[in-house]
């Protein structure tokens, strides 16, 4: 084929611009005939034919590297080539030509790289057999030179592809590099190339021996359609050779066919048997299954007429009500020796009623009437026992209280305090724990009378006992009632804090909180635990670990077994609430004997309610078990009670301040005072553990109500009111100054006396200085006055402010100003009963005069700057030579 025309150089230019990128080089461009899309059917732009593609080869080096592109381009709008498609030739894994079409100018490249595998690879239809082999070609070799393998080839003529390569021998656009490094395209005959396609197609060896083949028919190499033609004819002949064969040998098939035949009919008769023998065999195998059937039936009926025989018998056992069982249940005596026969009774009766409850029981056995019958039979059984030994217990409950409180020697007596010991009370009880389960198991609405029977009896029992615990203890406690008025009558500020020791009083009251917390806190264990309640109990103190035959555990109760085997029923809270209304029965009534220690305690020293305040918190703390709900309930009303008679104690010494009011003269230190330090002292010294609130309140009311009440007496007389309050405000200082460096409260109050002390000072001297010098301070206050709308240098033309008047003012008032200095010291000490306040109070003076007199002569020095008056110094000399 010729070069390329110029209609080729115009193509291929115009892919050029359409690329746009100047690093990749163009090899080849040609004019698609038809475009397919998918599965091989006509693309639209392919159909419209007005718009044909172009398919162009390029290459583009970076470094050492190049890559070749297959591009689609298209025609837009306007006519001009446009990018449609990129292919990268490095995933061309196939070229095949569509053996379909006729022309052979259809064919399509397989790559590798398609994301999904049911669309068809891209196809294309050439204008020419040519343009299809310049194309191909030219990619075949691209393959070679610069991916350095070939894709495989399916469809293709080797014969015409080699004669079409020797006839065509276009010059080829390769890649090469030049010195710089970047490749470019140069036009090189066919004959250079390193490979080319026909000897790529057709070896060397091939194409000799097609030559020495052809040789022998005396034809040239390039007569391949003579060639063609001349081996077809052969193969013909090979064919018809064949068939003339096959019609030779029909004798020898006629004699195969007879033996076939004979064959047969020996398949035939041997069929005809052996359907006779599979209808005889399925008979028999009719006959056998029959057979094992009915021994399978008999086998079964044995087997089951054995199970339904063992399950009666089971059945008939669990039925049994042995005769000892019956005995114990519905006439047996409750006495300690037969307990264990009850206990094993019972133990049978509730496993025999849980055997008749599903799923202990089979469903199929649950409407018999035998099971019927039997399950009413265990159920009157039950009823009976219940019924007696509820009575029994209630009787028995009575019976032990009623035999302690006939005995006297079980509680104290005169001259002889008596511990309560419930400890035989006790032991009797346990023997009876195990019986009490087993009621619950059985009937668990039989608990509430008898937990009530229980608690009414021991109630007796506890409030006999804590009265007469209180009333000895109250009679054997040797103690002086201390008076209750602290703040009233004339003696010395110390001669009622030390009077009397009352610390017995406050020891009683530990003894009975002591003796009986533990005690009733044991109680309610014990209680919660023998009547059956699922809460959680802990031993009380003074209990097992201590040495006391009060306390029990589980295994002394003798009911670890029964609580191990017994389903609870986990409704704790439920429980809890009912344990605590039966403890108020079975405790009840015993807090009014705690209440009358306390009030006991209260009428011989007021101040024994903070010691046993203290006392009663410490024992509020260490109650924490679920089952001392009660003795919770009973110390907190105790130490509200306390706390409310110390509030009562607090109010009458209120109410002395409030009479001391209307009767007390406006003179020198206020007896309560004194006194108060006294009293908080005393109180300081009953402080126990949580009290410390207790007394910081009284601290609060009772300093308010004191300092309000020295205001209110300190307005009777208001000329002196000044001196009044310093004298008592200093005189509190002093009391409790010890006290304030310990007590935080205290220190509050302290710090209010004295900026209260202080201001009282400032008021009283103030006065003293001003009546002393009233003209002086008064001439001081016009000049500041018109200060704050004249110029100070304007002043002097004011009548009354002139230097003459200046000069007249200070005659008068600074003439003799060492008496006035003297008759200022006579009036401060004249109505001051505390002569240690005096020194202190003068030096205040002092240095108020002096601050006074300070600020009058600046004033004077700005209005009257001419003027010469006494300087500071000369009066600071003057009242420190006083």
């Amino acid at each position: 084929m010729a070069k390329s025309s110029a209609d080729d150089v115009e193509l291929r230019r115009a892919c050029e611009s359409a690329i746009e990128d100047p690093k990749q080089k163009i090899l080849i461009s040609i004019r698609v005939a038809k475009t397919h899309g998918i599965f091989g059917k006509p693309s639209k732009l392919g159909r419209q034919m007005a718009k044909p593609r172009v398919l162009a080869l390029s290459t583009k080096s970076k470094g050492q590297s190049t890559t070749a592109f297959l591009r689609v381009l298209k025609y837009s709008t306007g006519g001009v080539l446009e990018p449609a498609k990129l292919y990268k030739l490095k995933h061309l894994s196939k070229v095949e030509v569509i053996t379909n079409d006729p022309s052979g100018c259809t064919f399509t490249l397989g790559f590798d790289n398609l994301r999904s595998k049911s669309v068809a690879p891209p196809q294309w239809t050439m204008r020419n057999i040519d343009d299809r082999n310049r194309l191909l070609l030219c990619i075949l070799n691209i393959c070679k030179d610069v991916l350095g393998r070939l894709p495989k080839v399916v469809g293709i003529d080797v014969v015409e592809m080699a004669l079409w390569a020797k006839e065509n021998r276009p010059s080829v656009s390769t890649p090469r590099n030049v010195q710089d490094g970047g490749p470019v395209a140069s036009s090189v005959p066919e004959t250079e190339l390193k490979v080319n396609v026909e000897k790529e197609l057709v070896s060397q060896a091939e194409e000799e021996d097609m030559e020495a083949l052809l040789g022998t028919y005396v034809m040239g190499i390039g007569e391949a359609e003579a060639f063609s033609e001349r081996l077809k004819r052969e193969l013909h002949a090979l064919e018809a050779a064949n068939v003339h064969a096959i019609l030779e040998s029909e004798p020898l098939m006629d004699e195969v066919m007879q033996g076939l035949e004979s064959a047969t009919i020996c398949v035939e008769d041997m069929d005809e048997w052996l359907g006779i023998f599979n209808v005889k065999l399925q008979h028999m195998r009719e006959d056998i299954e029959s057979i094992e059937t009915r021994n399978n039936k008999v086998v079964m009926q044995s087997v089951n007429n054995k199970s339904l025989i063992d399950d009666l018998d089971k059945l008939l056992e669990r039925l049994h009500v042995p005769s000892e069982y019956t005995a114990s249940l519905t006439g047996g005596t409750f006495d300690e020796a037969r307990m264990l026969q009850n206990v094993e009774a019972c133990e049978w009766l509730t496993g025999a009623l849980r055997g008749m409850e599903a799923p202990n029981l089979d469903p199929a056995y649950a409407n018999m009437r035998a099971v019927k019958e039997k399950r009413a039979e265990l159920k009157k059984l039950k009823s009976t026992f219940v019924r007696r030994a509820s009575e029994f217990l209630r009787n028995y409950f009575a019976s032990l209280v009623d035999f302690m409180i006939s005995d006297k020697s079980y509680f104290s007596q005169r001259g002889q305090l008596k511990r309560p010991d419930h400890a035989d009370l006790r032991y009797k009880c346990r023997t009876y724990a195990r019986l009490l389960q087993h009621l619950k198991s059985l009937d668990k609405n039989c608990l509430g009378p008898l937990r009530k029977a229980y608690c009414s009896s021991l109630n007796l029992l506890l409030r006999r006992e804590a009265r007469e615990f209180a009333n000895e203890l109250r009679a054997s406690t040797k103690a002086s009632r201390n008076p209750t008025v602290w703040l009233e009558g004339s003696t010395g500020s110390g001669q009622n804090a030390n009077a009397t020791d009352t610390s017995t009083v406050s020891d009683a009251y530990a003894k009975m909180l002591t003796i009986f917390i533990p005690l009733l806190v044991d109680e309610s264990s014990f209680f919660a635990h023998f009547m059956c309640f699922e809460v959680p109990t802990v031993i009380p103190p003074g209990g097992v670990a201590n040495g006391n035959k009060t306390g029990y555990d589980d295994d002394d109760m003798g009911i670890m077994e029964i609580d191990e085997n017994d389903s609870k029923s986990g409704n704790t809270s439920s429980e809890l609430a009912t344990l605590n209304e039966l403890l108020q029965e079975l405790l009840g009534g015993t807090h009014e004997d705690f209440y009358a220690v306390v009030d006991w305690a209260y009428k011989i020293d007021p101040l024994r309610c903070i010691s046993m305040h203290g006392i009663t918190e410490r024992y509020l703390s260490g109650q924490k078990a679920d089952t001392a709900g009660f003795v919770r309930l009973l110390l907190g009303d105790l130490e509200s009670r306390i706390s409310k008679q110390f509030s009562r104690f607090v109010d009458e010494t209120c109410l002395q301040f409030e009479r001391n009011e209307r009767i007390v003269r406006q003179t020198a230190v206020l007896p309560y005072i004194p006194r108060f330090a006294t009293l908080a002292t005393q109180m300081e010294q009953y402080i126990q553990g949580q009290s410390r609130d207790l007394v910081d309140q009284a601290y609060t009311k009772l300093v308010d109500i004191m300092f309000a009440s020295l205001e209110k007496v300190a307005q009777t007389d208001p000329k002196y009111a000044d001196i009044f309050l310093l004298e008592n405000y200093a005189a509190f200082q002093n009391s409790l100054y010890d006290l304030a460096n310990i007590v935080s409260t205290l220190v509050k109050f302290y710090h209010e006396a004295s900026e209260a002390y202080e201001q009282a000072c400032t008021r009283h001297i103030s006065m003293i200085i001003y009546n002393q010098f009233e003209r002086l301070f008064q001439f001081a206050k016009k000049i500041e006055d018109l200060m704050l709308t004249v110029a100070p240098e304007e002043i002097p033309g004011h009548p009354g402010l002139s230097k003459m008047d200046l000069r007249k003012m200070l005659k008068s008032s600074l003439s003799g100003v060492d008496k006035s200095i003297a008759a200022m010291h006579k009036k401060l000490q004249k109505n001051l009963t505390s002569e240690d306040l005096l020194p202190s109070l003068w030096d205040k003076c002092q240095k108020e005069f002096v601050d006074q007199y300070g600020s009058f002569a600046q004033l004077v020095a700005k209005v009257y700057p001419t003027e010469n008056i006494p300087s500071v110094a000369e009066m600071r000399d003057l009242l420190a030579s006083m």
